[in-house]
């Protein structure tokens, strides 16, 4: 439950909507290669934090040495992620915001955001709610399901869905193919699967478990945004993504007046469980690294804490929520790199994993780091 309320967020709904607006099916190869790298990269994770009986965050900087290589280590992940779970976190506020905006619960800024920000910080304070948790990845379910039939609705032409599954990068795609990646391979959710694994999971039990769970609840999520990425290709309606109505329009097609209800309440439920999924993340970040450990939770609830308010402050701007969520994506996929090749070492110096997972990891983080660089370049004009 808590893994999928991550990885179904509004980035997901928005980048793929975007896309496929903006570029019919020719990304639709990043969305495959993103489902099936999170895939390998996630079960790593899982894998890692099982055998050695720690949070990922721990593994990693308990992996060096030197003792000024690990301060540094730690102070980069933390940094890394912090900075970039704070990004993120205003674009789940901002989504959730055009949710309730789909559903005609409009008011002034900066008062949707607030709310939100404060019924994030309420649920992870309270932290017992699961009823909540479950209603609204319900929603997100619903939501889901509702994409999965509408791309069956429309039936787009398999020619064409067949030749997005070519690799290319159609001109100004790049943006887009990085976000696309960026809100499938979360870094974030990496650290947050491990925790989960930790405590469920002991050494002695059988990895095929592990992995199952893996593949299928990575898998269902990798299918949704395909789903989503083909129908507002395949539905003929253009125009600009800039609300969740916007979004709404590549149902209508198939539901009518419903898809404004249905993704304005989806929008709202993705939104507000990864509000508190990505704080989540970072406090345990930040709490496996705290000299003498946290065992009264204080670092983790203060961390966690901080990144809503710091989420919610951007959030209740007059911003661009779709320009935000698509920056946190992208956001997302640059720092995926760093977070990847930590995890690469850490699985290479673990005798217990395959040398297949390794070499696939390995291949995940080479293809992330070069549309990461090739981002990078062209953004300061080094790259044509």
């Amino acid at each position: 439950m808590l893994v999928a309320a991550a990885f179904i967020g509004p980035g997901t709904v928005t980048a793929c909507a975007v896309a496929g607006v903006g570029f019919g099916m020719a990304l639709l190869w990043a969305l495959v290669f993103a489902g099936v790298a999170t895939i390998v990269l996630q079960y790593t994770a899982a894998r890692i934090a099982v055998l050695r009986e720690q949070g990922l965050a721990q593994a990693m900087v308990g992996s060096i040495a030197a003792p000024p290589v690990k301060l540094a280590m730690g102070l980069l992940i933390v940094t890394a992620l912090g900075l970039g779970n704070a990004a993120y976190e205003s674009g789940n506020i901002g989504g959730a915001a055009l949710g309730l905006a789909a559903l005609g619960m409009t008011a002034a800024a900066p008062w949707p955001a607030l709310m939100i920000g404060i019924a994030a910080a309420l649920l992870l304070a309270l932290g017992n709610l699961r009823w909540l948790m479950r209603f609204l990845v319900a929603l997100v379910m619903l939501m889901s399901l509702a994409f999965l039939v509408a791309c069956i609705a429309v039936a787009p032409d398999l020619g064409t869905v067949a030749r997005g599954l070519v690799p290319r990068i159609p001109e100004d795609g790049l943006f887009t193919a990085i976000a696309l990646i960026g809100t499938t391979i979360v870094p974030y959710n990496l650290f947050l699967h491990a925790a989960a694994a930790r405590e469920r999971w002991k050494p002695a039990d059988d990895a095929s478990d592990v992995r199952i769970e893996t593949i299928v609840s990575i898998g269902i999520g990798a299918l949704v945004s395909i789903a989503i990425l083909v129908t507002a290709a395949a539905s003929g309606v253009g125009g600009n993504i800039t609300n969740a109505a916007d979004i709404a329009r590549q149902v209508e097609p198939v539901y009518g007046p419903l898809a404004r209800y249905a993704i304005g309440l989806g929008l709202f439920g993705a939104g507000l469980t990864s509000a508190v999924t990505a704080p989540m993340a970072t406090g345990y970040i930040l709490s496996e690294l705290w000299p003498g450990g946290d065992p009264e939770r204080l670092v983790f609830r203060g961390t966690a804490t901080l990144i809503v308010l710091i989420g919610t402050l951007v959030a209740a701007t007059n911003a661009d929520l779709v320009a935000v969520i698509l920056i946190a994506q992208v956001a997302n996929g640059v720092l995926l790199p760093l977070v990847a090749g930590l995890l690469v070492y850490l699985a290479y110096r673990s005798p217990d994993i395959s040398r297949a997972l390794v070499s696939g990891a390995a291949l995940v983080w080479l293809i992330c780091l070069l549309l990461g660089t090739r981002l990078v370049l062209r953004a300061l004009g080094l790259w044509p």
